[in-house]
């Protein structure tokens, strides 16, 4: 006997018709409400709000009051204080102008076009559109000189023309190949650049969106397939004006701790307590610079988070006390998921409180990770994050500083590898579906961890670091782009991973070093730990089963090049500081792809096996097995090589000699870039003395040092040194000076040395100095006076240091 059942419609093969998108018709009329202005459709209507001149934000919404409110976290409120165009109003179309650029709405189709004040072209956006199933669509118009920037740390090459990618954070451990479309972060914005200039466009939606580049060919799309199209577009017309302008809408990162820029050492997963002393004693004993070692899933007790595993940590405060007493720090791992356990005090007040996700119906999400079944926090409330962070209060009493956040996309092992998308979160009584707020998640996490522990260290600033994020993450944390291979492949596409991060406002970020799976080797060691000592965040991390790759572990030579390679980030940290400085203020990335430089330059749009460490320092790692030689663009300008100071005059390329032991590195002339004395971590107290080595073979030379404490908040109330040098062609010699542009910081005593890097004079005399010999100049840090190393064509000065002071060096 049939049932009903027989003619279930799952069971039709009839063709469903897809149901063409709606468009909001033509415009009719425009409205002002407050500061402002509804563009009323005949089928829907748009939201247009200017931030500033050179930013607006536009929001498609049905009926007669859209939602004024910022729709995530990202956006910083206060961060803009909204102004008026110029609106006019013409048969055709509708015209908003400011000081920096005219937006036309046409009034029959609806498009959008963004001009400079010039006329010419910078946006258009033909379409936008939506269907009944709740997916919403913009195309916008891109031209045969058309590049694409940003989108996080998305795989395959720095520019992303002909590309598709999708925003929805995932656990991807499977090789991370070019072709993958969503990794553990999504950054929804896109940075275009063309012709005529650049411009960002940032879709501020949680849910799944979708950037396709690839699809047609004078056209890319960016949809959402829930949630609202709530669309910023950033102005130019250069990428750093891009930049700027997004992270002052998203944040930028406060100041880390300095232990945090050193090299962080890890492994899934350092045992026990024994096994981590050994290590720390280990590299103090082979003097390689280090200054944090992470813990892994194994420290807890069958991962539950917030304890100890007795038998492999039986005495986690002596071991906190000895490695205080190394100078190391630990950063344990912290993961969402919750133990189903009703004697695990962490999981019994989730349940007792209701902080745990829930499906509508009241059910708790139960997940499947490492502690086995779990719950999940629901972070979209703050009562949840404090109360999630203030547990992290464990952590703080035994002296521990730093928080490694993972697994918090939330990855889940079923299916989907994430939560079900019907869980309800809260969101502090906006309530919406985990599908609408998925890539939320951990930046949320990240969130309440760091706001807590700034609460709990009492001045001392804290570090986070996680897997999964979005837009303004950087605020709470620094990002590792996951779970990579040790293939030569993947150490060549984090260079883009990264570069692309900074432009997406992340700059502290980095790869696993030396490859997270598969096995590593000598070469590959020594090759990435090459390129990663100049990366912002500088961890080498490896999976349980894959063989030991710590600096050691190949071989003395790979051993030697890994100890100068970090030993040379260790000594550049007062240039590392400084741009994380810069960051802070001004939102530019720490590591650049040469393309934020030089926008103009056709070679380098896509130039994905270089970089620029700030402005002046240019890298190319070797990133191919027995290889030593490698072709290396060097942009416009003089650049001199950093290890057999030649000079090079570009654009033009060079085939650069790079034997195991080096990675070709340039210095721009008229650079100014200061190191301090080497340290085994970063707080260790060494001779008080700055050395400026100065690129001044151009004429002029300039460049600044930020200084601070290095782990307080007194920053923000003035405590710190801003110092800038410069130098300058006088009368066939030079002069030389110095002052303190900001001094905030107590009086000390050291000394400064200058070294005048191949300089095209002889010196004859340094008035107000006596000449010495080089090597007592170099040597002595209370020696005063000057010298010159004929053979490096260098001059030496060692002065005390002063608030301001002029030299004159004569020829």
């Amino acid at each position: 006997m049939q049932t009903s059942e027989t003619i279930h419609p799952d069971k039709s093969i009839d063709t469903v018709l897809e149901v063409a998108p709606k468009a909001p018709g033509s415009a009719i009329r425009v409205t002002e409400h407050d500061d402002s202005y509804i563009i009323h459709g005949q089928h829907a209507n748009l939201l247009l709000t200017f931030l500033e001149s050179g930013l607006f934000r536009i929001k498609l919404f049905h009926g007669s009051k859209p939602q004024f409110k910022a729709a995530t976290p990202a956006v910083l409120a206060d961060s803009f204080q909204p102004v008026k165009a110029d609106c006019s109003e013409s048969p055709e179309a509708f015209e908003f102008r400011t000081s920096v650029l005219r937006l036309i709405i046409e009034k029959e189709t609806f498009a959008l076009t963004v001009e400079t004040p010039e006329g010419e072209l910078m946006m258009k956006q033909p379409t936008l559109s939506w269907t009944t199933r709740g997916s919403l669509s913009g195309s916008y118009v891109m031209g045969t000189d058309s590049h694409f920037y940003g989108l996080g740390e998305k795989t395959s090459f720095l520019d992303k023309r002909g590309e598709r990618y999708a925003m929805w954070n995932s656990d991807v451990f499977a090789p991370h190949v070019p072709e993958i479309e969503a990794l553990y972060e999504s950054i929804p914005m896109l940075i275009h650049m063309h012709q005529t200039g650049s411009y960002g466009l940032f879709l501020d939606n949680p849910g799944r969106t979708d950037f396709d580049m690839r699809t047609h060919p004078d056209l890319f799309t960016i949809q959402c397939t829930t949630g609202e199209y709530d669309l910023y577009f950033i102005f130019g017309p250069q990428p750093k004006d891009v930049v700027g302008r997004y992270t002052k809408l998203t944040g930028r990162i406060s100041m880390p701790p300095k232990w945090s820029l050193g090299y962080h050492q890890s492994r899934y997963s350092y045992m026990n307590q024994q096994e981590v002393l050994e290590l720390a004693r280990t590299f103090r004993e082979r003097n390689i610079p280090c200054d944090v070692i992470h813990l892994d899933i194994h420290y807890m007790d069958q991962y539950r988070v917030f304890t100890f595993d007795k038998d492999r940590f039986p005495d986690p405060e002596g071991m906190m006390a000895e490695l205080k007493k190394l100078g190391m720090r630990i950063v344990p791992i912290v993961d969402p998921g919750v133990k189903k356990d009703p004697k695990y005090t962490i999981y019994r007040e989730g349940i007792e409180h209701g902080y745990f996700c829930k499906k509508l119906e009241g059910e708790l999400f139960i997940g499947d990770v490492w502690p086995g079944k779990s719950a999940f926090p629901d972070f979209t409330e703050d009562a949840v994050g404090k109360w999630w962070g203030e547990k992290h209060k464990f952590y703080v009493d035994l002296g521990i500083t730093g928080i490694w956040n993972d697994m918090n996309e939330p990855a889940v092992f079923n299916e989907s590898k994430t939560m079900d998308l019907d869980v309800i979160h809260g969101n502090n009584g906006d309530s919406k579906t985990h599908e609408e707020l998925h890539n939320l998640y951990g930046m949320m996490m990240s969130k309440a961890t760091y706001e807590s522990l700034r609460e709990q260290l009492d001045g001392e600033r804290p570090f986070v670091l996680t897997r999964a994020g979005y837009s303004g993450v950087q605020r709470y944390a620094a990002v590792w782009t996951g779970d990579n291979r040790s293939f030569w492949e993947h150490m060549a596409m984090a260079i883009p991973m990264v570069l692309n991060l900074g432009l997406s406002g992340i700059p502290f970020t980095g790869p696993d070093i030396g490859g997270f799976a598969h096995h590593s080797t000598g070469q590959l060691l020594a090759r990435w730990t090459q390129m990663g000592a100049l990366f912002p965040f500088c961890r080498n991390h490896s999976v349980i089963d894959s063989v030991r790759q710590e600096p050691w572990s190949f071989g003395e030579e790979t051993e030697a090049i890994c100890r100068s390679y970090i030993e040379l980030r260790y000594r550049w940290m007062p240039v590392l500081y400084t741009l994380f400085h810069e960051a802070s203020r001004t939102g530019m990335p720490i590591l650049r792809p040469l393309v934020l430089e030089y926008p103009h330059d056709p070679q380098v749009t896509n130039l994905s096996d270089q970089f620029l460490l700030g402005s002046s320092v240019l890298a190319a790692p070797v990133y191919r097995p027995d290889t030593e030689h490698r072709a290396v663009y060097i942009p416009e300008g003089e650049w001199i090589d950093y290890w057999t100071g030649e000079k090079h005059t570009g654009p033009k390329h060079i085939l650069a000699h790079a034997p195991l032991h080096i990675m070709p590195m340039y210095i721009k002339a008229g650079a100014v870039l200061a190191e301090e004395p080497l340290k085994q971590h970063a707080d260790e107290e060494t001779a008080a003395a700055l050395t400026w080595n100065v690129y001044a073979s151009a004429g002029r030379a300039e460049g600044t040092v930020y200084e601070d404490d290095g782990i307080t908040y007194g920053y923000e109330q003035g405590t710190y040194n801003v110092i800038r040098m410069s130098a300058e062609a006088a009368d066939g010699g030079m002069k030389l000076a110095w002052t303190y542009e900001h001094k905030g910081l107590p009086e000390g005593d050291r000394s400064f040395l200058i070294r005048i890097k191949h300089a095209e004079f002889v010196p004859a005399a340094v008035e107000g100095l006596r000449r010495h010999e080089a090597g007592l100049i170099a040597g002595d840090s209370s020696a005063a006076g000057w010298a010159y190393d004929e053979a490096a064509g260098e001059i030496l000065i060692r002065m005390p240091d002063a608030p301001q002071q002029v030299l004159h060096i004569r020829a």
